[in-house]
C-alpha cells in the first residue's frame, strides 16, 4: 500500500515553560473539537516552550480555541503529512525522491505509530510544496 500524502496547515506558538501549560492548550483544542494531525512541543528557553500544531481541517477553530489557553500562534504555514506502512527505509525513499528533484527538506518529524504504521510531518521551502507533494505521490 503506498504512503498517503496530505497537505496540512500548521502553526507555531509559544507558551510559558511551566508544567501544565501545553496540557491547557491541548485541553482547549479538545473542548473546541479540533482534531490535530500532528503536535510537537519543546523547550525553547528556560522561560518559553514552543508548540507546533498541525491540522488538516478546521483551521479557524484552532486559532480561536488556543487564545484562552494562552498560546499565541504565528502565521499559518504549510506542510506535508506522510502516513503509511512502517518499513525499513520508509523515510529514505521519500528523501531520495526529493533530493533527486532538487528539493531540500526544511524539517522532518517522524514517529512509528504502532500497529505497523508510521507518520511524518515534512516541511520544505513554501515555493516547493506543490512540487514536493507531486514528487512524493500526492
Amino acid at each position: 500500500m503506498p504512503d498517503e500524502i496530505t497537505r496540512v496547515d500548521y502553526y507555531m506558538g509559544a507558551v510559558p515553560n511551566k508544567p501544565g501549560e501545553g496540557a491547557k492548550v491541548l485541553a482547549a483544542l479538545k473542548a473546541a473539537g479540533v482534531n490535530l494531525v500532528a503536535c510537537l512541543g519543546y523547550r525553547k528557553s528556560a522561560k518559553i516552550a514552543e508548540m507546533i500544531l498541525a491540522v488538516a481541517e478546521n483551521t479557524p477553530a484552532l486559532a480561536k480555541a488556543v487564545k484562552p489557553a494562552g498560546l499565541k500562534l504565528g502565521k499559518k504555514c504549510k506542510a506535508l503529512l506522510i502516513t503509511g506502512e512502517d518499513r525499513m527505509g520508509a523515510l529514505a525513499e521519500g528523501g531520495e525522491k526529493l533530493g533527486a528533484a532538487g528539493i531540500s527538506v526544511v524539517s522532518l518529524h517522524a514517529v512509528a505509530a504502532g500497529a505497523g504504521r508510521f507518520g511524518a510531518l515534512l516541511t520544505v521551502d513554501p515555493k516547493y510544496l506543490k512540487k514536493a507533494a507531486k514528487v512524493l505521490g500526492a
